[in-house]
């Protein structure tokens, strides 16, 4: 799959008035969707460090234009103190779209499946809300487009693979998970708004639990919210909650289950301290 590349972004910084200041050892990329008609824009942070013979594990994080810098400068620093960390250098690929704003329209139909109207919560201006139900197709495209493409490119250790998500992006992790299990390893899904699909999900997880019974797996989720989500009308964080709950019943299965409630943090503002205990759940070495 052809890619372009906007942006190298690894010259030094030049300390003169009005220079700008970039992220080292990062690059960005348009790829183009082979499976519908999409472009996405793909940041990229590459580790200094050579890879290990097994090569670098890898995050993919949604909703790149927010949360991408948080997440790189997160790595760089917890992986420079492994002994203390225990987190160990990766490939972080974000996969964002087209505009200088934190977040894009466009992650309505990415990030979710068909859904009845009549269980779509309610848009908070009263608006309908942007097209919706493109989930498989963005999977697709991550499986079949990206993934191919960053394994070209960088030595990567297929068995440490991590997708990150948070609100719709959690929802869209946990229908990755329920659906097509193997595509990760780890599942990292924030404050995932349940409540968007909440019939869907429970089917999903059933059959999820069909398949753990019938076959062995190995997945480790992290399911976190803010300790401020409990006013939200939605029932965000027991929802949450209930869900690693059930899933934690598991562990014989290999579904190994972590949640977390942050405290005093809200919707927003919980986002740079689940990337930071994100990063541990998923790049803490191997003994």
């Amino acid at each position: 799959m052809a890619r372009k590349i906007i942006k190298q972004i690894e010259t030094p910084v030049k300390h003169t008035a009005g220079s700008e200041v970039t992220i080292p050892h990062t690059e960005q990329w348009e790829l183009h969707s082979s499976v519908h008609n999409r472009k996405y824009r793909i940041f990229v942070a590459k580790p200094n460090e050579a890879p290990p013979p097994s090569g670098y594990p890898v995050i993919y994080l949604l909703d790149a234009n927010s949360v991408f810098g948080t997440m790189v400068e997160t790595v760089r620093v917890q992986a420079r103190a492994h002994e203390k960390t225990g987190v160990v250098p990766a490939v972080i690929v974000g996969i964002g779209y087209q505009t200088e704003a934190p977040f894009d329209s466009a992650r309505y139909y990415d990030f979710t499946l068909p859904t009845p109207a009549e269980e779509l919560p309610k848009s908070p201006d009263g608006r309908a809300w942007p097209e919706l139900g493109g989930a498989e197709l963005f999977l697709r495209f991550i499986e079949e487009d990206l993934k191919p493409e960053i394994e070209r490119t960088f030595k990567i250790d297929k068995s440490r693979q991590t997708i990150f998500g948070h609100s719709l992006g959690g929802l869209f992790v946990l229908q990755v998970l329920f659906t097509h299990p193997h595509a990760f390893q780890t599942y990292v899904a924030g404050s995932p708004s349940i409540h968007w699909n909440k019939s869907f999900i429970f089917e999903a997880e059933r059959q999820f639990v069909s398949f753990l019974e019938q076959e062995s797996i190995n997945v480790s989720l992290m399911i976190a919210a803010g300790e401020l989500e409990k006013s939200h009308k939605s029932r965000m964080n027991e929802n949450a909650k209930e869900l690693s709950e059930r899933l934690s019943a598991f562990a014989d299965c290999g579904v190994h289950v972590e949640f977390k409630e942050f405290e005093e943090e809200g919707h927003i503002s919980v986002l740079p301290v689940l990337i930071s205990r994100g990063v541990r759940f998923a790049l803490t070495s191997i003994s």
